[in-house]
């Protein structure tokens, strides 16, 4: 190839990558979209209600939520994994998103999306969920709740934000650690999952911290255990089953994503976003009434810690196995 041809090449390549260059330069120029892939009321919505406005005020467009619910959150995530790659779709995830390509292996099933098809953006929270029952409920403590489960296998059940979703795994978890067997109840979200057990719809439920502190002050609930590495400052007098003896640790954290192909700058722009939102004391306010700490991790730190809870979650779904083959 003569000089020319090569000159000739190299200035193609180059007006090639004009539009990226000037897309992120752009960017944003219009209203972002951050898909809740849960209904209102859970961890996900919880969090991506403060951390909107905070990053609007960063970025100077607005940030719509958009609550696409579905499949124990499967839809949302996927639809965000297969949008366009452009910074205006972002997602705010559970570390159910780590399930869903392995869940799906297991059944059998081509996974809806891989991990490869996310960019981490930023961690903003990570708590262990707590097992919690009706505050009129018989059981005082995970050991009668367990001895009762033990007698009557199969007859307490217990509800979740959806099939293989973070509170059914996080239960079943805990079942398979201390030899017992639960009725497991479904639903579409993890706010629904709060209601039927507020309901009398069912026995048990794993939730997030913040919903269990706020029903437990209002008398609505009691705690029996939690599935971290230590007790929660929020909930002091709840222990961990670690501690009485039961190897049960999970965590649901959330984070934001975009799509993978997102181009860098746009994601440095999003990363930028997030840190200075995640910084705001309109948003620390917030997370702190909600009794949330924040556990914020930039991309580099998210991804270590988001590859190792997804390796942890990895061995306990094939502990689990096929829904419905117990």
């Amino acid at each position: 190839m003569n000089r020319t041809l090569v000159k000739q090449a190299i200035a193609a390549a180059a007006l090639a990558c004009l539009p990226f260059v000037s897309q992120a330069q752009d960017y944003p120029a219009k209203p972002i979209t951050m898909i809740v892939p849960f209904p209102p009321g859970g961890v996900a919505d919880l969090t991506a209600r403060p951390l909107a406005p905070a990053m609007e005020k960063v970025l100077k467009q607005p940030v719509l939520i958009v609550n696409r619910t579905g499949a124990g959150g499967q839809v949302g995530m996927t639809a965000v994994a297969k949008s366009e790659p452009d910074g205006y779709t972002i997602l705010m995830a559970l570390s159910s998103i780590s399930i869903f390509p392995v869940s799906d292996r297991i059944n059998g099933k081509t996974p809806a999306y891989e991990m490869k098809d996310f960019a981490p953006i930023a961690l903003i929270s990570a708590d262990p969920t707590v097992l919690v029952v009706r505050a009129d409920a018989p059981w005082k403590d995970i050991k009668q709740f367990i001895a009762s489960a033990k007698a009557y296998p199969g007859q307490i059940n217990y509800s979740s934000s959806g099939v293989y979703g973070t509170l059914h795994v996080a239960m079943e978890i805990l079942s398979n650690a201390a030899g017992i067997k639960l009725f497991h109840v479904p639903y579409q979200g993890a706010g629904p999952a709060v209601t039927a057990l507020l309901g009398g719809q069912v026995h048990a439920l794993a939730t997030g911290p913040a919903a269990a502190a706020k029903q437990m002050q209002a008398g609505k609930m009691r705690a029996l255990g939690s599935w971290g590495d230590k007790r929660l400052a929020a909930l002091p007098d709840v222990p961990t089953f670690k501690e009485l003896g039961y190897d049960a640790e999970f965590y649901i954290w959330a984070g934001v994503v975009a799509p993978a192909a997102t181009p860098a700058p746009v994601i440095q722009k999003l990363r930028a976003a997030v840190r200075e939102a995640v910084a705001s004391q309109e948003f620390k306010d917030t997370m702190t009434k909600l009794q949330t700490p924040i556990a914020y991790k930039d991309a580099p730190e998210f991804k270590e810690y988001w590859d190792r809870d997804a390796k942890r979650l990895e061995a306990a779904l094939h502990k689990i196995g096929k829904v419905g083959d117990k």
